[in-house]
């Protein structure tokens, strides 16, 4: 049976992610009918939650830029009554940021926003990027509630990464996170056929030798590569973050005003 890999790639500002998978090839089985091989629970467990920290670096990436800002937000004494209450207080300290830019004459808020519980303690805090605009201290004195610290996006070779990473720890909630409807969601190009199955494990068995990732897209310098196995049928999970190499910064584009509505991150 011969493997097949697909490369799924994403360009986000000046960052390009790729994931490469394998393509599940069907069997027979007694019914005649034919049924997808699966990655096992486990391999799929730590695939969900690493797309889901992918997914919202790679929502920061197309979006954000060092001009803007990220914020967070704290409780002093006495904590909301449930997760509803929480999300409650953030989405009212929300909508106080988008008077205050409405009456600055700046452009309509863009943001991504996440409530948190810890883990240890139970206390909840908030994490929302921002576009600039507004004086920080006028923000921070807008949270009535607790202690508010924000400070210029921080971008390096991996980008915004350890941001995207770090506010996702334990969302609380149905979502991971919401986001105001003009976030720019990338959409992946597809492309297989190019990877087999002896390059896939190449590149897994030599993950730290970023030339032979490099080779493979020009125009990008390495930042992180990473691996997972699947037991069940043999085949890998590649994830690789690329960064421009001629360090160009590009612009993060406005959504398209016609684009159909619903998109599972529209929301406000």
């Amino acid at each position: 049976m011969r493997t097949a890999y697909r490369e799924k790639m994403y360009t986000c500002g000046e960052y390009l992610d790729v994931f490469i998978f394998q393509v599940f090839e069907t069997g027979k089985h007694s019914g005649g009918k034919r049924a997808k091989r699966k990655p096992s629970t486990e391999v799929q467990k730590k695939l969900n939650q690493r797309h889901r920290k992918e997914k919202l670096t790679r929502l920061l990436h197309a979006n954000f830029t060092p001009e803007d800002l990220e914020i967070h937000l704290t409780y002093r004494g006495e904590q909301p009554e449930g997760d509803e209450k929480a999300v409650r207080n953030l989405r009212n300290y929300i909508r106080r940021i988008k008077r205050l830019r409405k009456k600055l004459g700046l452009p309509p808020l863009k943001y991504i926003a996440v409530t948190e519980r810890g883990k240890r303690g139970g206390r909840y805090h908030h994490h929302i990027t921002v576009n600039g605009g507004v004086d920080r201290d006028a923000l921070e004195s807008m949270w009535e509630y607790g202690r508010a610290n924000s400070r210029r996006l921080q971008f390096d070779e991996n980008g915004l990464a350890g941001l995207g990473h770090y506010i996702v720890k334990s969302p609380v909630g149905g979502k991971a996170w919401s986001a105001s409807k003009n976030v720019v969601d990338p959409e992946p190009r597809a492309r297989d056929g190019r990877i087999s199955a002896r390059k896939a494990r190449e590149l897994v068995e030599n993950i730290q030798d970023s030339t032979r990732f490099e080779e493979l897209y020009p125009g990008y310098l390495l930042s992180k590569a990473e691996a997972f196995h699947n037991d069940v049928n043999g085949g890998y999970y590649i994830m690789a973050r690329f960064h421009r190499k001629d360090g160009k910064f590009i612009k993060p584009k406005e959504k398209r005003k016609n684009r159909k509505r619903g998109s599972k991150h529209e929301r406000s």
